[in-house]
């Protein structure tokens, strides 16, 4: 497993597509492109600056339902790509008692953001799928984020869906 960190919420101009670009804590900084639904990225981007609403969306009610339950949620990880479509695992901890939950890699980055969770993804599916973009090292979490999204965008002008496939 390697922790990532949720590098950009972005939307792709070209197919006008919401992207988050999950990049290496240490390492390669590869970077791990998962195209999300607009309301998730909204959910993301929300988090991220620590937007408050003033009634509860959906991802702070599953938080919400989480402290409630006394259930803590350890780390979310991003286990695979099957059929261009990205699966994630949240793993869940209450009492001793440890255990993993299926979800969509959007709503459990959502969770994350929310609750400070660290985010990992599996090593063999970054070996296959991750990009190479890199920023300097001493940028700040976001100030390199437009440069990542144009060096995404010319990685995704030559990809094929084809290339996603398993």
């Amino acid at each position: 497993m390697v922790e990532m960190h949720l590098a950009a919420v972005r939307v792709e101009l070209t197919q006008n597509t919401p992207v988050v670009l999950l990049q290496e804590v240490e390492g390669a900084k590869r970077t791990l492109p998962i195209f999300i639904g607009p309301f998730e990225a909204s959910a993301i981007a929300e988090a991220l600056q620590g937007v408050q609403r003033p009634r509860p969306m959906t991802h702070d009610l599953m938080r919400d339902l989480l402290v409630e339950a006394g259930l803590t949620p350890e780390r979310v990880v991003i286990t695979e790509l099957r059929d261009s479509t990205y699966y994630a695992e949240i793993h869940l901890s209450q009492d001793g008692r440890r255990f993993s939950v299926s979800s969509r890699p959007s709503d459990a980055m959502a969770l994350a953001a929310r609750m400070g969770t660290p985010i990992f993804a599996d090593e063999s599916l970054l070996d296959e799928h991750a990009v190479d973009l890199q920023t300097d090292d001493d940028e700040e979490l976001g100030e390199g984020a437009d440069e990542l999204v144009s060096q995404f965008q010319e990685f995704i002008e030559g990809v094929r869906p084809e290339d996603f496939s398993s």
